[in-house]
């Protein structure tokens, strides 16, 4: 049993609940008994959520330049072309420049990273096919080795 006071526009109430089923109370207010019913509400609907699982990943390493693609072009040089799409942000080399492999050529924006472009063989820039602030396809020649 509970008893409680309330003050409804100006009016005192004294209201005991006296005992509470799923859908009906025993209520008395000021000494008056009252049978309260109301309707059972629905049961909520279960939404079911879908989340990839998890598997063991390694921790993530370091963003490291993965050496760019290298295909002989028409000319017989070696082209270095871009793992990805994205906007060339800077050009590292000239024509006429030597590089050795591993060195940066080129800076790559994709996926909102810079991502360095590396030669991977040492030779001479014969040709640079892009420019800065160009934006580049999936396999596309940046610049060409003799």
């Amino acid at each position: 049993m509970k008893e409680y006071k309330y003050k409804i526009n100006g009016e005192n109430y004294n209201v005991t609940i006296n005992e509470v089923n799923d859908t009906t109370a025993q209520v008395e207010v000021n000494g008056v008994a009252y049978n309260v019913e109301w309707e059972k509400p629905e049961a909520p609907k279960p939404v079911v959520i879908s989340k990839p699982v998890a598997s063991a990943a390694k921790p993530a390493a370091a963003p490291t330049a993965a050496p760019a693609p290298i295909a002989t072009n028409a000319a017989g040089g070696y082209a270095i072309k871009t793992p990805l799409p994205g906007v060339i942000i800077d050009i590292k080399v000239n024509v006429g420049d030597t590089v050795a492999k591993g060195q940066t050529v080129a800076i790559l924006e994709a996926m909102k990273m810079e991502n360095n472009i590396n030669s991977d063989r040492d030779g001479k820039v014969a040709s640079i096919a892009v420019s800065k602030g160009e934006t580049v396809a999936d396999g596309a020649v940046l610049i060409t080795l003799e």
